[in-house]
């Protein structure tokens, strides 16, 4: 009987390990379709790590995807204002948001000024021209001359000058507002639509139609807080009927800053309706297209290598100074938040970035 018992014992501690074997087994071999590379560790701490493992591991790779290659400015005396003679800020997100401007801007702009170093404004938003962007900068305290102002809406119009459009005796319709408008005006080219369409309806019954200008040889589509179908119509009826016409958005923004409260919907939703009934991808004369760029290292005679792009947005502002052979620093006090620079998903890297340009003043040793 003792013998039985001995047995009877042994029986069931040699089965209690059978049983953590192939747990372990079936722990190890789940465990490795989740963590392939993860080193073999002890059964106890397999099972407290096993349930947070993955979810480490996809963090540390989101954390460290990046950041081997973009540096947060820290030491701004030493890494980036001593490389730099020109500094190009775009505005919504980085100067001001909506018709509020940014903590401590002010204050930073003329320490920049008193350091000798150029700067210039250039905005994808195209609601106004530069004499109107003037009128923006001087309501908000910014002293700001006029010739270093750059919007869009120049662009457009710097565009059709450069390719000679007023040459060909042709009109631009514009999805836009009074920005557009004025800028063509200053260069002598006829136009319509804009504000002008923004109430009107096209008639719908049957045997109705839009009838549109043949003359039109370009359509200009900026943002638009009157977009409506009879404007989208008549671009179309342009783009797809008239010989030649050519189909120029001034950006293709997603989202922009009306208003300090939230984003709201940008020129790419208004360009996105007209390019899908038309099927024509469009010339786009804003960030990041080297119009502007081009325009300022021509006219002004500015060394690109000495330049740097301040942005808030990675697919327009960075993407726009990498693209073009300049220096580039993400601010992250618009649309972009250091999680989105920072994740795998992120294939532009800019230089530096910062939490806003106020940092460019953050080390002490900064003389000014």
């Amino acid at each position: 009987q003792a013998r039985r018992r001995r047995f009877y014992d042994s029986f069931k501690s040699n089965m209690r390990l059978a049983t953590a074997v192939a747990a372990y087994a079936l722990l190890a071999s789940s465990a490795r379709a989740f963590t392939p590379s993860c080193s073999p560790v002890s059964l106890a701490r397999r099972v407290s790590q096993f349930g947070q493992l993955s979810t480490r591991r996809m963090s540390s790779s989101a954390d460290t995807s990046l950041k081997a290659n973009v540096l947060k400015l820290t030491e701004p005396a030493k890494d980036l204002l001593p490389g730099i003679d020109v500094f190009i800020f775009d505005c919504d997100g980085v100067i001001w948001r909506g018709d509020s401007v940014i903590d401590g801007i002010p204050e930073t702009l003329e320490k920049l000024r008193k350091l000798g170093k150029k700067m210039y404004f250039v905005t994808n938003n195209s609601t106004k021209s530069r004499a109107g962007y003037k009128k923006k900068f001087d309501s908000l305290g910014l002293n700001v001359p006029a010739e270093e102002i750059f919007s869009s809406s120049f662009a457009a119009a710097a565009y059709l000058e450069q390719t000679n459009f007023k040459d060909k005796g042709k009109k631009v319709y514009v999805v836009g507002e009074v920005g557009i408008q004025e800028e063509l005006d200053l260069i002598g080219v006829p136009h319509f639509g804009g504000p002008e369409d923004g109430g009107k309806v096209p008639e719908m019954g049957p045997g109705c139609k839009v009838e549109h200008d043949h003359d039109v040889g370009a359509v200009v589509v900026g943002f638009d807080r009157n977009i409506n179908y009879y404007k989208i119509q008549y671009a179309q009826l342009c783009i797809n009927e008239n010989p030649g016409c050519e189909f120029i958005a001034t950006n293709t923004d997603a989202v922009t800053h009306l208003t300090d409260a939230q984003e709201w919907a940008g020129n790419g939703s208004m360009v996105g309706a007209i390019k899908g009934c038309t099927g024509v991808e469009p010339t786009v004369v804003g960030k990041p297209s080297p119009l502007m760029i081009d325009y300022l290292e021509q006219k002004l005679g500015l060394d690109k290598s000495r330049i740097c792009m301040v942005g808030d947005r990675l697919d327009t502002d960075i993407l726009f100074g990498t693209d073009n052979g300049l220096k580039s620093l993400l601010v992250l006090s618009g649309v972009t938040t250091e999680e989105k620079l920072l994740s795998l998903q992120n294939t532009i890297t800019p230089d530096f970035y910062a939490d806003s340009i106020v940092d460019f003043f953050i080390d002490s040793k900064v003389a000014v």
